[in-house]
């Protein structure tokens, strides 16, 4: 059987990052992701159907940087048969010649019986033709695909090679997890007396989510310092490892994912959740100017007229962050949030725009009542355009009832706000007015 990661294997220890020394050998070892690798977990389920003879589907692999992607496609690699060779590319070095290479190999073994899985690291990193040269040999079973990425599938991968495989997702891991991987990392640097539980949370916070730069971390902090107990305490170490930086994605994953988070939390009427996430975009190096246009949004889709000066506010906010520049207009930005997350909500009137726009393009090309088209020459008033028209400023109350829709769609209510904020206020008069029309109707 071909060896798919022999390269490492040969490389003298001390000179393999402590990582990779520590990369877990066997599934028992793997820490976290007990979604997939519990006792009911997908991917334990999955192999145990390997085991029982049968066959290992293609997969994409999913998660994060250091959830264990590769350390798990090499456990996959293992739980395949004797019969089975092992093929590693990575998309950031790899080519069509190397594709070629990869597939016609996997072709030449199966004419000898052997099968071919091929792992493909970073896998979203090929173009679409790259991606599209898959389809023939999975297809026909020349190969079983293992790609591993870091980017949402859905986006990344053409559909058609999606289709053809089960994608499995790894979640960052949690802090008791990361603990666990700087014990073993202390342990492997014979440090693991000088270090207590404190001290490992802050290196374990410090990383993230992320299990590989958790050991890196370690190793960092740790690796040459003497027996002195007091370089070894969560304070010194905090310090030496100084401010935590969150993962953050600018046009990817992380920026849909927060920006997201920031909508629901003042949809959802929590100033303090909003700031924060308005806070964590702006750390991750989100552009002001974007969080201030989607606040603009927010004032329209979830205010609207329950509050119309959070419109006022927001437009108001991404004019003085034009004038201050950053920090001093972010707080201008700020402001706005917090302004649209406490103004009372309502989205009728984003509601009443989208059902206009499915009854215009219902409606087709219906004109105007002719009492209510202009009639700028003579001929046009000689064909009775115009002809009925009540200048509202003329009845009592500046309303005349006449009805605006063409004649052959006749009314619809489009815009039905609730009884909050400011629209209290509209509900009276839109029902108000609508008297004044039942009224006329009556009378007529």
């Amino acid at each position: 059987m071909a060896d798919l990661f022999g390269a490492s294997e040969e490389a003298p220890p001390a000179r393999v990052p402590l990582p990779e020394r520590l990369r877990p050998t066997q599934l028992s070892e793997v820490v976290g992701q007990e979604a997939l690798l519990g006792i009911n977990g997908k991917l334990t389920r999955l192999l145990t159907s390997v085991e029982q003879g049968g066959a290992l589907p293609s997969l994409i692999l999913w998660g994060p940087p250091g959830t264990g992607k590769t350390t798990l496609a090499r456990l996959i690699a293992s739980h395949v048969g004797e019969d089975t060779r092992f093929v590693q590319l990575s998309a950031l070095t790899s080519g069509v010649k190397d594709l070629k290479a990869a597939f016609e190999g996997a072709r030449m073994a199966r004419g000898q019986g052997q099968a071919t899985v091929l792992f493909v690291d970073e896998i979203h990193r090929f173009n679409k033709a790259q991606l599209d040269s898959f389809l023939p040999v999975m297809e026909d079973g020349t190969i079983t695909l293992i790609g591993a990425t870091t980017e949402n599938p859905s986006f990344e991968l053409n559909p058609a090679l999606l289709s053809r495989c089960d994608v499995l997702i790894l979640q960052p891991l949690d802090p008791n997890d990361l603990v666990v991987l700087v014990g073993r990392a202390l342990d492997a640097l014979g440090k693991a007396d000088l270090v207590d539980e404190g001290a490992c949370r802050v290196i374990a916070d410090r990383a993230d989510g992320d299990g590989r730069r958790s050991i890196a971390l370690t190793e960092l902090v740790i690796a040459g310092q003497g027996d002195d107990p007091t370089l070894y305490t969560a304070s010194a170490i905090a310090e030496r490892l100084g401010m935590a930086l969150a993962r953050y994605d600018k046009d990817r994953d992380g920026h849909y994912d927060l920006i997201s988070a920031l909508h629901k939390a003042v949809r959802g009427s929590d100033p303090d959740a909003a700031l924060y996430w308005f806070a964590r975009m702006l750390e991750g190096g989100e552009d002001p100017l974007f969080l201030a246009r989607r606040i603009i949004r927010m004032a329209s889709e979830d205010i609207g007229m329950a509050d119309p000066t959070a419109l006022q506010t927001a437009m108001a906010a991404r004019e003085a962050y034009h004038v201050l520049g950053s920090p001093e207009g972010e707080l201008a930005i700020a402001q706005a949030v917090v302004h649209v997350a406490t103004a009372p909500k309502s989205n009728a009137v984003y509601t009443a725009y989208k059902a206009a726009r499915t009854l215009a393009k219902e409606g087709g090309s219906l004109a105007p009542p002719s009492e209510i088209l202009n009639a700028p020459t003579k001929l046009m008033k000689d064909i009775g355009r115009g002809d009925g028209y009540i200048y509202d400023h003329d009845t009592p109350d500046a309303f005349s009832g006449q009805d605006y829709f063409p004649e052959a769609l006749g009314r619809h209510t489009l815009y039905d706000p609730p009884e909050r904020g400011f629209e209290r206020e509209l509900v009276k008069r839109l029902r108000y007015w609508q008297g004044l029309r039942d009224l006329k109707q009556d009378g007529e």
